[in-house]
Formats: structure tokens, sequence, C-alpha cells
């Protein structure tokens, strides 16, 4: 018979996404645990398979290789975090834009994808159209990143399957984006690999998402240099931000905001209910939104 702690705790990791999925789980026994965490990790890997960048098979590559105005069917799941994506563009007014795909590739942080029609320099979000039935046209030839925004609905996905498995305590941490389950209290280290740092600042949460980006080199497990969508140039690469909201599809996105905007990110943060820390490069911190 198989034993049974309320104080079990179950880790796995699992390279996907670029980086490292750590996915820990609390109170069940041994077997329901690893059953949970494998289709969590299932879950994670298929968002993997969809949305990568790189993958030839990908409802991105595919997109990338068809004509301006040709319609590719989408999964569901890609549908939706482009519509999302699309969404947080709007709010912003193109301050987040998914389509600087072509200035990550000419700054080497992505290889240029195998697509008939070179990026337009010109194109943005509004030339993603996605209709009802999840089919997808680019008005104009633009490559897509869904880099951050698919790997914060990755961890939201792991997260509904832990939930569906019957999980009431754990985390699921994909290289900065993390998400937790569970009342907490939940204790979270923020990393920003600041030269001679004494300490390292910590949260305590509840049951959110919380999300750190930032452009210094190391600061998190996957930093790179943040593109302004609207701009299509870096922004201060001494920053970190660190957003808490409730699912990590708006937290990780949202970081890429608060890089640009700082402090005018306020009313868009209030929006999704989050709230930011945003480091300057002297290490000072500056709350921006209610905390939730």
């Amino acid at each position: 018979m198989t034993s049974f702690s309320p104080n079990k705790e179950v880790e796995r990791a699992r390279p996907l996404l670029g980086t490292t999925v750590n996915i820990r789980v609390t109170g069940m026994t041994e077997a329901i645990a690893h059953t949970a965490i494998t289709e969590a990790f299932a879950a994670v890997e298929r968002v993997h398979a969809l949305m990568s960048f790189h993958e030839a098979e990908s409802d991105l590559s595919r997109l990338h290789a068809a004509g301006p105005g040709e319609r590719v069917q989408l999964d569901a799941q890609t549908a939706r975090v482009l519509m999302e994506a699309r969404r947080l563009s709007q709010l912003t007014r193109g301050v987040f834009d998914v389509t600087i795909g072509s200035r990550l590739v000419a700054k080497g942080l992505l290889p240029a994808p195998d697509a008939h029609h070179p990026a337009c320099s010109d194109a943005n979000w509004e030339d993603i159209e996605i209709d009802e039935q999840g089919g997808a046209r680019l008005r104009r030839a633009a490559w897509i990143d869904l880099g951050g925004i698919a790997k914060g609905y990755a961890v939201d996905r792991a997260i509904d399957v832990l939930r569906a498995h019957g999980v009431a305590h754990g985390c699921v941490n994909a290289g900065g984006d993390l998400r937790t389950l569970g009342e907490g209290p939940h204790r979270v280290a923020i990393a920003t690999d600041e030269a001679g740092v004494t300490h390292i600042p910590v949260l305590e949460v509840g049951e959110v998402a919380v999300a750190t980006s930032s452009g210094r080199a190391n600061a998190t497990p996957d930093a790179a240099p943040h593109i302004h969508g609207r701009t299509r140039v870096e922004v201060n690469r001494y920053q970190v931000a660190t957003v808490v909201a409730p699912q990590c599809i708006h937290a990780d996105a949202l970081t890429k905001v608060v890089l640009a905007l700082g402090s005018e990110s306020a009313p868009i943060l209030q929006q999704f209910d989050a709230v930011a820390y945003l480091q300057n490069q002297a290490g000072q911190w500056t709350g921006i939104g209610t905390a939730l």
C-alpha cells in the first residue's frame, strides 16, 4: 500500500520552452503526484510544439511559411494565445507586440524561420487576423515570437492539469515564470544578478502567478534584451520587472509592458488585477499598481 503524508513533496524538472520547467506537488500520494506531474509536463510540451519559433511543424512555422493573406488553421490553444497577444497590443497601443521576431533574428537572438517571404520591416500586431474558427492570416509578412507569453500560458495549462488531478498545493516554475497552488504563504525569490548583492528580494504570495523579465545579462534564466513593440528599439537593459497577477500568461506579458512604460503601466496593470515591482540600474525598487 502506498503511504500518504500530508507533507509529502514530489518534485520533477524537464528542459522545455527554452528553459528548465520545474513542477512541485505537496500533500498527495506519490503515485497520484507523479501522474499529475507527468500530465502537466505533457501539457507544457504541447504548448512548446504548437508555438515554438524553431520547430518546423509548429503553428507559428506554418504561419510564417504561408503567403500574405493565406489562411492557416491554428490549434485552439495557439489561437487563444495570439488573440490575447493582440488584446495586449491594443491595450498598450503597440508597446507589446509579438511581431518583433524579425528584430530578434537580426540581433542573432533567434534563427531565421524557413519562410518564403521576408518579414516586412513595418509589419505589426495589426497585421495579425484571427477568425472565429481559429484560422489566422498575416496581412503582411511578419515573424511572430510568442516566446514569453506562450511560456506563461504553458504554466497556466500545467496548473489546470494539476487542479484536475486534485492537487491543492504546489508550484510550476518555468525559468522566471511561475504560478502557485494553495494559500501559502509561498516565498518567491526575485533573481536580479546584481553585482555585489548581499541579499535577494523575496515576495510572500498566495495563489498567484509571478513573472520576472530583464534585459540585464543573467538576471533571469532566459534573459535577453527586450524590444519595445512600438519603437522597435531596446528598452533600458539595466531594469528588472516582476509582475504578480492571477494568470501567468498576463504576468509574463506585463513584465515587458512595465519595462517599457515604467510607472505609466499602472492603468494597464489594473485591468489585469496585477501589481509590479521595477528595479532600476541603482538597485532601487518601485512598486507599481495596487497590491493584490
